[in-house]
């Protein structure tokens, strides 16, 4: 029998490819989840559609739901112009939205944006400082060697203030820079041993001791096919598995290839291996691409992830 984790187990969402509105698609499957009990949904940043507006515009739509991007770039956006974005997404969500950023590199900013960061943890610290200071007051005066930006007058707009802030973190200096400037960490493809023995204890470095939000991205598949899904979700992780980043997670890992850390099976398999996630250290949990078993078993695993979640009437 499965049992509900002590934590919220969120989804990622995508438009789906027959849909005719792109927007209007991701509304529907935002309240279809919510209905189902799952708590929070999650936008990544692509260059289709804009994450915090989506998030905005689903946390509207849908009340009662937690909203977040997982995760917007840093490089091509000035942090002064996503806080805006943030508070904006935050007051139309009631106070439930959160921020998730994090650094590309200018390998891949540059051909795309035409720009690029040359110190990626500098650039990451101050970005954060910024945010940091507009959720918390309206006001900005930094001047950095990476960053300027100065409000020209009070910028915050009725229930914008304090919305949440997650950096995508793997690297020993970047979960520093999170633990001391953000709320926390929102990695993704890292393995339940690289939460409890990188991630969490990286983030207590930054914040000197004080409880941080880790909030675990998983590929998440309900099925009686593992292995026919497995063969489907492969080439969609081939990437990460050139990523050096991720690839020395995957060596501490001890896995070849990041398929192996893909949640697919039934019900009792998939919340016995999100337990563990738990156990090591995750405040959270999303599952994202959960379409690539097909539609039968999206809802099926959308109908676990509301089982799953901790009661929302016990807080």
């Amino acid at each position: 029998m499965v049992s509900r984790l002590p934590v919220d187990v969120g989804v990622a969402l995508w438009q789906r490819a027959d849909a005719v509105d792109h927007v209007g698609d991701i509304v529907g499957q935002a309240r279809t989840v919510h209905g189902l009990g799952v708590p929070a949904v999650w936008f990544g940043q692509r260059q289709d559609h804009d994450a915090p507006t989506l998030a905005a515009v689903v946390g509207a739509q849908v009340p009662g739901l937690r909203v977040g991007t997982s995760v917007v770039p840093l490089g091509p956006r000035h942090p002064l112009v996503l806080a805006g974005q943030a508070q904006t997404a935050n007051a139309a969500n009631g106070g439930r939205f959160t921020l998730g950023v994090g650094v590309a590199g200018p390998d891949r900013d540059r051909p795309t944006f035409g720009v690029g960061v040359d110190r990626p943890i500098g650039h990451l610290r101050e970005a954060l400082a910024v945010l940091d200071d507009f959720r918390a007051t309206g006001v900005v005066d930094h001047a950095g060697d990476q960053v300027i930006a100065r409000t020209t007058a009070p910028s915050a707009i009725a229930g914008g203030g304090g919305f949440g802030l997650l950096v995508a973190a793997l690297g020993e200096q970047s979960l520093r820079a999170a633990g001391e400037l953000a709320d926390g960490t929102i990695p993704f493809l890292t393995g339940p041993r690289t939460i409890a023995e990188r991630i969490v204890p990286g983030l207590l470095q930054g914040s000197g001791g004080a409880p941080r939000r880790v909030v675990a991205g998983v590929v998440v598949v309900v099925t009686d096919e593992a292995d026919r899904v497995r063969d489907a979700v492969r080439p969609a992780l081939d990437f990460y598995a050139t990523v050096p980043s991720y690839r020395s997670v995957f060596g501490a890992e001890g896995i070849a290839h990041p398929i192996e850390l893909a949640v697919i099976g039934d019900e009792e398999y998939v919340g016995r291996r999100l337990s563990e996630y738990v156990d090591a250290g995750a405040t959270e949990i999303f599952a994202t691409q959960t379409d690539l078993g097909g539609p039968e078993d999206q809802r099926r695993t959308w109908n676990l992830l509301g089982a799953l979640s901790r009661d929302r009437s016990a807080g």
